[in-house]
């Protein structure tokens, strides 16, 4: 089962995004607080897909509104790309957890390839609809979900790579770097954070004008 039937044949955000409210093609819906659809402008330059909804962005239904988000909002910055040009969407729409300890704490658990491929439908259509220039995955679960499974962005980290040809040039490039999660785990956060910024600093070029 896939999320294909659930995806309306549109390229208009507003109707995506009411539809993915309802959809059914994994399980994960089943626990999840809601759909955590992709956010930005319409016709944004770039897109910047994440692993999944974490538990801030579960409650609130918005991607990247948790520390990772503040991080990530930060490095766009310092890399000289304009925050308010990105649409940032997730590769999983729905928060997936364990729950732990006496409060039970609801914890991160990485989705299946099972999962992230019955939610690919989604993305293929917020980049049918946003038609960015570049694309830029975050981590090895959106980096998998739009390169395939044995892409490794720790061998390609930093690079400005060729879209594959099934999106017709939306997008035409995509860069890979690590997911800002992993930034806040480094032992060292300087420098982790520090090497973000280079990579995120090589997509500028493609940006201006």
């Amino acid at each position: 089962m896939t999320a294909a039937e659930w995806v309306p044949g549109t390229t208009d955000l507003e109707r995506l995004r009411e539809a993915a409210r309802s959809c059914r093609g994994c399980d994960l819906y089943a626990d999840a607080t809601q759909t955590v659809f992709g956010d930005g402008p319409a016709r944004a330059k770039v897109l910047m897909i994440g692993e999944q909804p974490g538990d801030r962005e579960d409650l609130a239904g918005e991607p990247f509104v948790g520390p990772a988000g503040r991080l990530l909002d930060r490095a766009l910055v310092e890399a000289g790309i304009d925050r308010d040009e990105v649409y940032v969407t997730n590769a999983v729409k729905h928060f997936k957890f364990a729950r732990e300890g006496r409060g039970k704490q609801r914890i991160h658990k990485k989705p299946s390839r099972t999962e992230v491929v019955a939610c690919r439908p989604w993305l293929v259509a917020e980049l049918a609809a946003v038609r960015p220039g570049l694309a830029i995955v975050l981590g090895a679960t959106a980096a998998q979900s739009l390169l395939g499974p044995s892409f490794k962005v720790t061998q390609h980290r930093g690079e400005i790579l060729d879209a594959p040809s099934e999106f017709d040039g939306h997008p035409e490039h995509v860069l890979a770097t690590v997911h800002p999660s992993s930034v806040l785990r480094a032992p060292d956060r300087t420098a982790a954070y520090r090497d973000l910024v280079a990579d995120l600093e090589a997509a500028a070029p493609l940006l201006t004008g």
